[in-house]
């Protein structure tokens, strides 16, 4: 019995993460090839191919998306994302909404930024218990200047699913910066502290430093 558990749960971690990345791929191929239904029904593949290509709309997609970064990389293409940004500025709602995501993206996309940079120890949700955290940015300067305390800003992901959480303010000088990396952290917060990652080389610090943003 002792064997065959052995060879059950050795079959398991080979199909299991074979299964859910294949299932997340073909979610994603389907919602991309699903924006070829915008077309009109005789511009669409099907039409004039006779029939469906699957991953045809992951193609176009990036197609688009690569057309649209060099519009909009040169002068005139600046100056047209310009006016209609100041048009959905104009806007209420639809200009919280998406100056709030342009920002967030070009935060996460610049390589000059902090945001998922760190992996930190914080503790949550009371003092006597830790949970792991992404630092992300420097705290609200209004927050620090009214409480006196230098601050920093973290978000704690819940477990299994990283994607929700919480953004927290905490000072500095309870935050803990870890050796390891983003990748190790999401691991390990997916396995729900199954899988504990090792320091990433022999020769690192083996205490934990105080953050840094």
């Amino acid at each position: 019995m002792s064997r065959f558990r052995r060879y059950l749960t050795a079959g398991l971690l080979v199909w299991v993460p074979l299964g859910v990345t294949a299932v997340v791929i073909q979610a994603l191929v389907a919602f991309t090839d699903g924006v070829l239904l915008v077309l009109p029904p005789s511009a669409q593949p099907k039409h004039w191919l006779g029939h469906d290509i699957p991953g045809l709309g992951v193609v176009l997609v990036a197609i688009v998306v690569l057309v649209t970064g060099m519009i909009a990389a040169n002068l005139v293409g600046q100056r047209l994302v310009g006016f209609g940004e100041s048009v959905l500025g104009r806007i209420p709602l639809v200009r919280s909404l998406y100056s709030g995501v342009k920002q967030l993206l070009e935060t996460l996309m610049s390589g000059s930024g902090n945001s998922f940079r760190k992996v930190v120890l914080v503790p949550y949700p009371h003092p006597r218990s830790w949970t792991l955290a992404f630092l992300t940015g420097e705290g609200l300067p209004e927050a620090v200047t009214g409480l006196g305390e230098d601050l920093v800003n973290v978000f704690v992901p819940t477990t299994p699913n990283p994607t929700s959480g919480f953004f927290l303010m905490i000072p500095r000088k309870d935050v803990i910066e870890l050796t390891i990396t983003v990748d190790e952290g999401l691991r390990m917060i997916l396995s729900m502290g199954m899988v504990v990652p090792g320091l990433p080389r022999k020769d690192a610090q083996t205490a934990p430093h105080r953050a840094t943003a």
